[in-house]
Formats: C-alpha cells, sequence, structure tokens
C-alpha cells in the first residue's frame, strides 16, 4: 500500500476540516440568528463537507485493506504453526499449506455425500487439478481431455458444481472484508458445520461468608444457557463473454474474485445490520427496550431516545450521545466504537462539549479511524435512515456483540448456456451472523 496517499488524505481532512470548522462557527451561526438562509454559503459548506467525507472515507477504505493484509499475514502464520508445516521459503509454504486445505475441503465435502474413504492429492495431482479447473472456467467442460477431466473428478460435486481452490476463495474472503464494515468490527469465525453453538453465562454463583468449621450453605449454581447460529446459503452470478474468457492475458482468478466479493460485500452488509429471524440476523432486528444503565431483559438490547422524533433533541443534544456512552459496562468500553452512517455523522459532526471543541474529529494519524467523543466511528451505509423510532446510531463492543460465522468453502458452477452469449458462474458460499452478547452494544432510539 502507498502510504503517501495516506499522507495525502491526512492533510486533505486537515485542510477541510479547518475550513468546516471556520465556516460553520462563523457564518452559519449568524445566518441562524438571522434567520436567513444563503443558498451560496449552504451549498459552500456543503462542498467542504462532502470533501471531508471524501478524505476520510477514503482514508478508511485503504486502512482497511491494510488491515486485511494483515490479518491475512497472521492467519497464514497460524495455519502454517497449526499444520506443522516447515519450508525452505514462503512461496513453499504456501503451496504446502494450499495442498493441504484444499485436501481438508475435499475430505469434509466428501465426507457431507457419505462417499466413503478419500484419498488426498499429492502437489502434482493438484497442481494438474487447478490448471484443469483454469480451462473448464474458459471454454467449458466439454474442451477438457480425459486426463484433465480425471484430475477435475477430485472437486466434482453432485449437483455438476467445483469447488474454488482455496487461494481465490481466500482472495474472495479478503476483500469482502474491506468493504464490510461489520466484517471488520464483529468477531468472525470459520466453521466446517452448519451452525455454531455456545453457550451463555446468564448469573451468578452464591457467594457468602464460611468459617472455620462451617461453610456459608449457599449451593446457588448459575443458570448456563446455550446460543446457536446457523449458517444460510447466499449466492452470485456474475457472467462474462465468451471472448473475454477466451483472451488469455485476463486474470479470470482475479475478476471473478471482484466480481464475486463486491456482491457478498453489499449482501452482507445489509444483513448483518438489518437482516431478519429465521435468516442471517441483523443487530437492529432484535427488540430493544428503554436502559437507564441497569440493563435491559437479555435478547434485548437496551437504547437512550435522542429526545425527538427522526432528529436529535434540538437543545444540548451532545447530551444524549455522552447518554449513550454511559449504558456500556466499563468491561466492554476498551475496544468499544460506534456505528452510523454518512448523514448521521454531517448532523453530529456540528455538535460540541461543554468546552465548546467539536466531539467529532477527524484522524490525522494513519491507522486511527476517525472519533466520536474519543471513540472511534465505524461508517455503515446499511444503519437505518433517520426517521422516527430508528435505531441510526449504535454504541458499543461490536466483537464482544456480534458473531459472524462462516462456513468453509466457495463454490463456482459454469453455465454456458442460460444466459447466451454471456457465461455466468453461479457462486455459493454459506453464512451467518447474530448478536451473542446483548450488554454489550447499545442503541440511540431517535424519539421523544
Amino acid at each position: 500500500m502507498d502510504m503517501s496517499e495516506i499522507k495525502s488524505l491526512i492533510e486533505k481532512q486537515g485542510e477541510a476540516f479547518e475550513s468546516f470548522k471556520n465556516s460553520t462557527a462563523m457564518e452559519l451561526v449568524e445566518l441562524k440568528k438571522k434567520g436567513v438562509v444563503d443558498p451560496l454559503t449552504a451549498e459552500r459548506i456543503e462542498k467542504i463537507e462532502k470533501s471531508l467525507d471524501a478524505a476520510v472515507e477514503g482514508k478508511a477504505a485503504i486502512e482497511a485493506a491494510i488491515e486485511a493484509e494483515r490479518k491475512e499475514r497472521e492467519d497464514f502464520e497460524a495455519r502454517i504453526n497449526r499444520h506443522g508445516i516447515k519450508a525452505d521459503n514462503e512461496d513453499q509454504a504456501k503451496r504446502e499449506l494450499e495442498l493441504k486445505e484444499f485436501n481438508g475441503i475435499l475430505s469434509a465435502h466428501s465426507a457431507d455425500r457419505k462417499r466413503g474413504n478419500f484419498d488426498p492429492l499429492d502437489e502434482d495431482g493438484y497442481v494438474a487439478y487447478k490448471a484443469a479447473r483454469e480451462k473448464e472456467i474458459r471454454y467449458g467442460r466439454d474442451a477438457l481431455d480425459t486426463q484433465e477431466i480425471k484430475a477435475l473428478s477430485v472437486g466434482f460435486d453432485a449437483d455438476g458444481g467445483y469447488f474454488v481452490t482455496p487461494d481465490t476463495g481466500g482472495r474472495i474472503v479478503r476483500k469482502v472484508y474491506e468493504s464490510s464494515p461489520m466484517r471488520q468490527v464483529a468477531n468472525v469465525q470459520t466453521i466446517s458445520s452448519d451452525k455454531l453453538e455456545g453457550l451463555e453465562d446468564l448469573a451468578e454463583a452464591g457467594a457468602k461468608y464460611a468459617d472455620e468449621k462451617a461453610t456459608s450453605g449457599d449451593t446457588k449454581t448459575p443458570d448456563i444457557g446455550k446460543w446457536e447460529i446457523p449458517v444460510f446459503w447466499i449466492d452470485t452470478e456474475p457472467k462474462a463473454t465468451q471472448q473475454i474468457l477466451d483472451d488469455s492475458s485476463v486474470d479470470i482468478e482475479a475478476w471473478l474474485t471482484g466480481k464475486v466479493s463486491s456482491r457478498f460485500a453489499r449482501f452482507e452488509n445489509a444483513e448483518f445490520v438489518a437482516g431478519k429471524k429465521g435468516k442471517i440476523r441483523g443487530m437492529t432486528s432484535y427488540p430493544t427496550a428503554a436502559d437507564d444503565g441497569s440493563g435491559v431483559d437479555w435478547g434485548k438490547i437496551g437504547h437512550v431516545v435522542s429526545g425527538a422524533n427522526g432528529a436529535f433533541a434540538g437543545s444540548n443534544p451532545a447530551d444524549k450521545i455522552f447518554d449513550l456512552i454511559g449504558l456500556v459496562k466499563n468491561e466492554y468500553l476498551l475496544g468499544a466504537g460506534f456505528m452510523t452512517a454518512r448523514k448521521v455523522i454531517t448532523t453530529i459532526r456540528k455538535f460540541k462539549d461543554g468546552n465548546g471543541n467539536y466531539m467529532w474529529q477527524p484522524s490525522l494519524v494513519a491507522g486511527q479511524p476517525e472519533q466520536l467523543a474519543g471513540y472511534p466511528v465505524t461508517r455503515a451505509e446499511d444503519m437505518p435512515k433517520l426517521e422516527a423510532g430508528s435505531l441510526s446510531l449504535a454504541f458499543g463492543n461490536f466483537s464482544e456483540a456480534y458473531q459472524i460465522v462462516d462456513r468453509q468453502g466457495i463454490r463456482v458452477l459454469r453455465d454456458a448456456y442460460t444466459a447466451k452469449p454471456y457465461v455466468k458462474f453461479y457462486t455459493t458460499k454459506r453464512t451467518g451472523g447474530g448478536v451473542i452478547n446483548f450488554e454489550a452494544i447499545k442503541f440511540m432510539k431517535f424519539s421523544n
């Protein structure tokens, strides 16, 4: 990644924020006093804000890509250690890791289909499989010779599809991470079954005084509950002309990665925020209850009202943001942050604290996000728009609160017939999500 680009965006943020402060402090206040709205002034300030948002979001996008690379590196090293791979160089380690993980996917696939014992591929067999897979994507199965069909058969699925190689699948996941805000802040787990289960410790064990010769007699045992998050099928169908596929200069895997990751990311962004019960469960789909700081019933998420329907309160609106922060227990504040859409940030940007300082601050340091009241802000345009009763601003520790589950494996089915002259690549994955810790996040409900 080019750090000079981040430096340039930081400078643009600083310049735009200074222009914004000068404009709002000197001009908007005077306009409000006079009760006059100057279209030219309003338009100029709107341009300043758009410039500021562009710089903030551009910097965040680059840093998300850098963070994805860091996570990929850490994951790569952890996977090498887990499989006990010892190689002379990184390329060799990648080849060995890719082969082992691909054999793992095929073994699990074979077990799912009850096909008996699976004979793992050696490196030559895997190279032959990838070459046959590339040819099948470009030209179709009819173009394969007998040896290529034999090589490809190890990844054959009963419904006519094939596994994408783990390398391509990994690239898709990485690109989805870069553009999916919830994946950047939530907890993500890859599983090999159809659901992830965990335990809920919802009560305290009893404790009383004891003495030298007697126990307290307290036998209270904590209640233990259970949560589960199933995975659901999601799909997309990128398509290309046969002429493009025939062009050897085109990196088919890179093209497929871009198309698939873009569609999956858009779908997941919406579902992890607003998905409904019975599907991927979005965090705003759970019932909420007014919270005075003492908490609400488990299974509900606490909220504080903004003081106005579809808006912040007309007087002292910043106070409600501090009230929202105050609902989250201290143990969750380390790693906590805000999540909201751009329009809400535009409104909040004008708020000041009791010392006259703007509560929202752009990041002028690489690696650090924009902040609100000292906490990082994640922009998620799928958060509810401002309207009466909306849950448009969330605060909390999203890593503790929300669990994303991915079923291992991405599959692709080549379809050269139903959309001629285009070739479609029906791509599927299985993922799920839901809240597992209801006290780790809170909402601001925009109502009286």
